[in-house]
């Protein structure tokens, strides 16, 4: 009889895992099937710009002109089928070699440009960009003296762009080419970004700490950045090469 009950046990437990299993999977809404653009257009455009499209199961920037070129094609996109509020946000990820992008939430349109509205999660070649790029005016104009040359800490892959770097010690970031994987989980309560399985940064929202970063740096004068509790999930272009895949959120 005790034989009998463990193996009642074990096969409900079993059955158990399977259902949450199936339930969690429900949850997930797919930004992207691999094959189409529906769903995506131009921040503050009508129709998905020119390089932007589905190739090899990727929804990817494709051109062949040069890094950071003047590309009047190009420009940042949403995922405009609907806004999302407290949620888990999964893609797949790749870029070249010197290679700038990265993932807008919360994101309203009418700016200018999304930067100045919404947080980023910065995609970016930590080991090649500023051997290929010129930082030296830019980054003296954010008042980074000390080596204006080199990529700071809070540009760097799976930081919250200008606001917490990602931790090093905690960041395992793939070779320019290769895919990675990122997590980003929004709640009022914390935010959490993960890179290929490894949280690199989490925060507290709106908190005095998240105040004090904003007003004391890049976004100083960017009245609205970061206020919105609701918005587009959206990709920034920077005129080079970039491909997302098995873009997904769940909604918490």
């Amino acid at each position: 009889m005790k034989q009998i009950i463990s193996v009642l046990l074990i096969a409900m437990t079993i059955l158990s895992c399977i259902t949450t299993s199936k339930n969690s999977d429900s949850d997930w809404v797919y930004l992207f099937d691999g094959k189409s653009t529906e769903g995506w257009r131009a921040y503050n455009g009508d129709t998905l710009p020119p390089g932007w499209v589905a190739k090899n199961g990727a929804l990817t920037f494709d051109t062949e002109l040069g890094l950071e070129q003047d590309y009047k094609g190009g420009k940042d996109i949403i995922y405009a089928a609907e806004e999302f509020e407290n949620f888990e946000f999964y893609v797949e990820w790749k870029i070249p070699e010197g290679g700038n992008s990265g993932i807008f939430y919360h994101l309203k349109e009418g700016y200018k440009t999304p930067p100045e509205v919404s947080p980023e999660y910065q995609l970016i070649d930590d080991n090649n960009y500023a051997k290929i790029h010129d930082l030296t005016e830019y980054n003296t104009s954010l008042g980074y003296t000390d080596k204006p040359e080199e990529l700071k800490p809070l540009q760097q892959t799976a930081s919250d762009y200008a606001m917490h770097a990602s931790n090093p010690a905690d960041k395992i970031l793939h070779p320019v080419g290769q895919w990675n994987t990122t997590r980003i989980i929004f709640t009022p309560e914390k935010v959490e970004y993960w890179l290929n399985g490894k949280m690199t940064v989490s925060f507290v929202p709106w908190s005095e700490d998240w105040y004090e970063r904003k007003n004391s740096d890049k976004w100083k004068n960017s009245k609205d950045y970061g206020k919105y509790k609701t918005g587009f999930i959206g990709f920034q272009d920077h005129s080079s090469p970039i491909w997302f895949r098995n873009i997904k959120i769940k909604k918490l």
